[in-house]
């Protein structure tokens, strides 16, 4: 016989109760040892405190109100604990304090049977408490602007999303759900690319900005590195990171085709895998040569805040009408004019047109046909890529970068004579 089978249902969990509360006792008692100021509960009292709330949660049952006077108790408690504290230290924190309350809490919710969201809340308490210098640390590096950018993160997706509807209109079966959904994934890889380089600032080098700015956006980081090289002689390594840049492109539409059209997908992402494989390779070997010391790159530019309400609106009117557009052409211009309306879309913006290509893809636009379009607007983007490097950078870094690039471009064309 087991212990957990040897001890009554109540025994359990009140074992359980005092290991959570020991927990988050003993980050306490650590605190305190380190701390010179006064620091509330230890391994003993904090377990105490779990206890108490797990007996006002059994003895009231399911009535809430005697729970929550035990728990006004407990505070009034903890208030006398952090005024003492005050008197010491004006600066004093209500840490402990609040980690006491929380135990209380622990208490009350394994006698009601929800083990899980205990000790859910236990780890996650505990985790706060530990990675203190760590998460202060990322308070000082997160701006005003950082956490604005993240507000409408959570406007476009958890506010605006959920209220569209999720039916097809008019005979190019436009979804408005789906349209800001396309809006939505863009904007978070962008943004998750975004947040990677703020954090990265000052700290990383050519190369990582590069891959983190290729899946922010390769137009942008071409543009930017092109202008970083001219005022240093390193042709190698920044054609190299712009050849790069332009690999981590073709994951991230591998990524944006897979969320949208499986189909899709399968056919271009094996292709898309071995682009982005030899960029990146070919990139770094080709950065290595001769000037292959890696330097940390001081960035003189900021990335585009990629959440900006404006440019939210404008990429799904964009979606639309290129939606819209490309239906057109299909019907009354042919295969040959997807690929023309492909390679013109690659000197601006190809991600519109190619998440367009996802939705009307196999209805609206054969499947192949499609692939085929998704291929040109990369490698048509690729080309007009390798010719501003040409236009921002010294002679020697430009004219490899162009050769990078239209290598890259002729090599993303390939996949088409298998599909």
């Amino acid at each position: 016989m087991t212990l957990v089978e040897w001890l009554p249902p109540q025994g359990v969990k009140i074992f359980l109760v005092l290991f959570l509360s020991f927990l988050i006792g003993l980050e306490r008692e650590e605190r305190k040892a380190s701390d010179e100021h006064h620091v509330f509960g230890g391994v003993r009292t904090f377990p105490l405190i779990g206890l108490i709330g797990y007996s006002m949660a059994m003895l009231s049952g399911p009535d809430i109100l005697p729970q929550a006077l035990g728990l006004l108790a407990v505070a009034g408690f903890l208030w006398l604990s952090y005024w003492h504290k005050l008197l010491a230290s004006p600066q004093a924190g209500i840490t402990s304090e609040m980690s006491a309350l929380t135990t209380y809490m622990v208490g009350a919710l394994v006698s009601h049977e929800q083990f899980w969201i205990a000790t859910s809340i236990s780890v996650a308490s505990i985790m706060l408490l530990e990675l203190k210098a760590f998460l202060e640390g990322l308070a000082k590096r997160i701006g005003p602007e950082d956490i604005l950018t993240f507000t409408k993160f959570l406007l476009l997706t958890a506010i605006i999303l959920p209220i569209l509807p999720d039916e097809q209109f008019t005979e190019y079966r436009l979804n408005p759900f789906k349209t800001w959904l396309v809006v939505v994934a863009v904007s978070a890889i962008s943004y998750g690319s975004y947040v990677l380089l703020r954090l990265t600032k000052a700290q990383g080098g050519v190369i990582l900005a590069a891959i983190l700015g290729g899946a922010y956006s390769s137009t942008l980081t071409t543009v930017a590195m092109a202008k970083r090289a001219s005022r240093e002689e390193r042709p190698h390594l920044y054609s190299g990171a712009i050849l790069m840049a332009s690999g981590v492109m073709y994951l991230r539409l591998a990524i944006l085709l897979g969320l949208f059209n499986r189909e899709l997908m399968l056919r271009l992402a094996p292709s898309f895998a071995v682009l982005a494989g030899i960029a990146l390779c070919a990139g770094w070997l080709w950065s290595r040569r001769g000037d292959a010391e890696s330097a940390d790159l001081k960035r003189d530019y900021e990335p585009e805040n990629p959440l900006a309400l404006s440019a939210a609106f404008v990429f799904a009117g964009l979606f639309v009408a290129l939606l819209v557009a490309t239906h057109a052409v299909v019907v009354h211009l042919g295969e040959g004019g997807i690929y023309v309306l492909a390679a013109i879309m690659g000197v601006t913006d190809v991600d519109p047109f190619i998440m367009g290509l996802t939705q009307a893809a196999p209805s609206l636009t054969p499947l192949t046909l499609a692939a085929s379009g998704i291929l040109v607007a990369a490698a048509s983007n690729n080309v007009v890529k390798g010719f501003y490097a040409y236009a921002l950078a010294p002679r020697r870094t430009g004219a490899q970068s162009l050769g990078l690039l239209l290598g890259l471009a002729l090599l993303g064309l390939a996949p088409m004579y298998f599909l």
